[in-house]
């Protein structure tokens, strides 16, 4: 297959990128900047906010996978919450366009599990309507930038992302440092519930999407068992060998991520990938032990 990807230079992209290549696909690649000649013609500029973008890079390409989107950690001021907005919905806009003109069969695009909001311990699977407050807004509006690409016929995925835990990127690559030194704890009461996902079954589950006509629409790409803050931090503790024993208050986090402490930190969301499931998808990595000594050990199952 020919596939197109936006994002590509990013934690998961990159991996992505590999794995596609490594699997005998044609992957090329959307940058910002000139193009380069690394690995032949597969680089293609395009510029989002401007709408521009070469319509030699659709020629032929059987799946488009989008996943841009400027990192959620730190304070939503308002100016950072535009910023969040523009990097998700206005190129997503660009690319569902793009697909419906050139008949592209389908656009793989990037969501997350906050689409949901604040669930408690509540399972909840791809049925369950949005959620309330700015993440969920934002990612309703982000899955509904891509309705030009789905009335154009195109198969549309909204892969609804957990906590990828990886080696050289995401949640890990900043508490592992902490866990190390003994400096890792829960997060308030500890109880919230972590949809995870190991980085070999995130980048697996794309690719299973890219492959695979059944998959369509909204997918919850987290493993099967979610965890709660307490059984993460204990889990993490044993696979850096080192004990976990403090705890950030919940009043600490607002007081530092204002907002963002209540929707990412201290949200609880019990999701499960009914979805990828039911079109035949297997997990590498179900239990958080094994997929955190995998991962940590850089390996890739």
């Amino acid at each position: 297959m020919r596939v197109l990807i936006a994002g590509s230079s990013g934690f998961i992209g990159s991996a992505l990128t590999t794995e596609l290549r490594g699997a005998g696909h044609e992957v090329r690649t959307l940058v910002r900047r000139q193009p380069g000649n690394v690995g032949g013609d597969t680089e293609y500029a395009w510029d989002p906010p401007r709408g521009a973008l070469s319509s030699e890079a659709l020629d032929g390409v059987d799946a488009v996978v989008n996943l841009c989107g400027a990192p959620l950690t730190g304070r939503w001021s308002e100016a950072r919450k535009q910023q969040l907005r523009d990097s998700r919905i206005v190129p997503t806009e660009v690319l569902a366009e793009a697909v419906a003109e050139h008949g592209v069969p389908s656009l793989i695009n990037a969501s997350a599990v906050g689409y949901y909001g604040d669930t408690g311990d509540t399972l909840v699977d791809e049925s369950a309507g949005a959620g309330s407050g700015f993440l969920a807004e934002l990612c309703a509006d982000w899955e509904q930038a891509t309705r030009q690409a789905q009335r154009a016929g195109a198969r549309v995925v909204r892969l609804r992302t957990g906590i990828v835990l990886g080696s050289d990127g995401g949640l890990l690559r900043v508490l592992k440092p902490l866990f190390s030194l003994a400096l890792g704890g829960r997060l308030g009461a500890g109880e919230q519930y972590m949809p995870w996902i190991s980085l070999t079954d995130q980048i697996a589950a794309i690719r299973y999407a890219v492959e695979h006509a059944e998959v369509s629409g909204p997918a919850n790409l987290s493993a099967p068992n979610p965890v709660t803050n307490a059984e993460f931090t204990r889990a993490l503790g044993r696979a850096v060998h080192r004990p976990a024993p403090w705890v950030v208050p919940s009043f600490a986090l607002r007081m530092a991520l204002s907002e963002a402490a209540d929707e990412m930190a201290l949200v609880s969301q019990r999701a499960v990938p009914a979805a990828l499931r039911s079109a035949g998808f297997s997990f590498t990595h179900t239990e958080l032990d094994a997929a955190l000594v995998d991962e940590l050990a850089g390996s890739r199952g």
